[in-house]
């Protein structure tokens, strides 16, 4: 089975939405799945981040990259990063903004940047924009990946309460991003435990 952490910021709720709902795909698989709010760090969190097999990163977009709580997450990591204790991990990312665009992009490559930087092993997302055939009409709010994103998982929330804002089609991708990552995850467990084996 194999370890699954996804370590986010989240400053009004939304992006916590968004993680809780990644945990419930991942836990559709036999991952064990654990949340850690990276502002809130004590020893046990970092523990269960250097025993992981995967780690899904997760911020909010604000001013075109990631939340200031995340980027001091990235840099507490610098002495992980000399030791290369995160080497070989699996990696993703995901991030939410008030509007479609944002930029989210930027934060997107901001989280695969600092994965790359660890030696982790980056998966995106693997799913078409379910109304793609229908043409040039915009995506209705039933659509997995509306927002076309397959570096990572994108989602918007508009200026509402958590448990209001989403459409469903953003709250499915999100879970079907939790269930890919995890299934990649329990792949590579096994491959690493074969590998183990024969050694």
């Amino acid at each position: 089975m194999s370890k699954i952490v996804i370590a986010y910021h989240s400053g009004y709720g939304h992006t916590a939405r968004i993680a809780e709902t990644i945990a419930k795909g991942a836990r559709k698989t036999a991952a064990s799945v654990e949340l850690v709010r990276v502002d809130a760090l004590d020893d046990a969190a970092w523990q269960k981040l250097d025993e992981s097999d995967a780690i899904i990163f997760g911020a909010p977009t604000y001013m075109g990259s990631a939340s200031a709580p995340f980027t001091a997450f990235q840099d507490l990591t610098a002495q992980r990063w000399m030791n290369r204790a995160w080497a070989g991990k699996l990696a993703a990312g995901f991030t939410t903004s008030a509007s479609p665009s944002g930029d989210k992009l930027n934060t997107i490559f901001q989280l695969f940047i600092f994965a790359q930087q660890h030696g982790m092993l980056w998966q995106g997302l693997n799913l078409l924009n379910s109304e793609q055939p229908k043409g040039n009409d915009f995506a209705s709010k039933e659509a997995l990946n509306r927002l076309g994103g397959f570096a990572g998982l994108l989602s918007q929330a508009n200026n509402d309460a958590p448990e209001k804002t989403f459409t469903p089609g953003d709250l499915k991708t999100a879970e079907i991003f939790g269930e890919q990552v995890a299934t990649t995850a329990e792949k590579l467990a096994a491959v690493n435990s074969l590998t183990v084996t024969r050694a």
